[in-house]
């Protein structure tokens, strides 16, 4: 291809196959640190915890920093959380508890860990069953879920999704049971259904010789 050369020529170079192209910069990604400034404004989102051990509902609100805005590295990390309620009887613990998942939250890193302890805090008085059937063993479990569900949320915990096939497997079995039972279709789980170990939910039932869950399909055959 021809090329008309419109300006002077004030230097020149040959160019052969050696000639490498030169090396872009590395895009510089900001993660989140202990020393990361806080921005004007942040993402936030609130989730309700309600109790039948309390009065007064639970507000968590979790506030998130988005890093790389604009680019394809674009990424939403908590960098603080609060709890609020009108019952003041566990308000001492309950900031000590906010300050230091904040703490966990800013230093960076996977912060996921924390969902697992706080699911697996037991209430010494016991625990108590949400509304569906989901039991809890203690109000810091609760909390632990609330903030797995934010977790999932901004895409840092991978959720859990079953196949149609899973789904239609669970359909089939739960109706078979009713039908044999003579349940009622329209309540969350049979009357008769026990705590799943897996998913914390009362919908373990006996079905061909084997206890399986209705809500997860774990079976103690497999």
């Amino acid at each position: 291809m021809t090329h008309k050369i419109a300006k002077k020529i004030v230097s020149y170079k040959v160019v052969t196959k050696d000639t490498t192209e030169p090396v872009k910069p590395e895009l510089s990604l900001e993660s989140m640190h202990e020393k990361v400034e806080r921005p004007e404004v942040l993402l936030g989102s609130t989730y309700k915890i309600k109790t039948p051990q309390s009065e007064h509902a639970l507000y968590i609100t979790i506030n998130d920093m988005v890093l790389n805005l604009g680019t394809t590295h674009e990424e939403r990390r908590p960098y603080e959380i609060f709890i609020n309620s009108k019952n003041m009887e566990h308000f001492q613990w309950v900031l000590a508890l906010t300050r230091v998942i904040s703490a966990v939250f800013r230093k960076g890193g996977d912060a996921c860990f924390l969902v697992e302890e706080m699911k697996g805090v037991f209430d010494p008085r016991g625990g108590y069953f949400k509304k569906g059937g989901v039991f809890m063993p203690s109000l810091v479990a609760e909390i632990g879920y609330a903030i797995e569900s934010h977790l999932k949320h901004i895409g840092m915990i991978k959720p859990d999704v079953m196949t149609d096939h899973q789904k239609n497997f669970l359909d089939e079995k739960r109706r078979e049971f009713e039908a044999q039972h003579g349940e009622s279709e329209g309540q969350a789980f049979p009357e008769k259904a026990i705590l799943c170990q897996k998913c914390s939910t009362k919908a373990m039932v006996m079905m061909d010789g084997c206890m399986t869950c209705l809500n997860c399909g774990e079976s103690k055959c497999q």
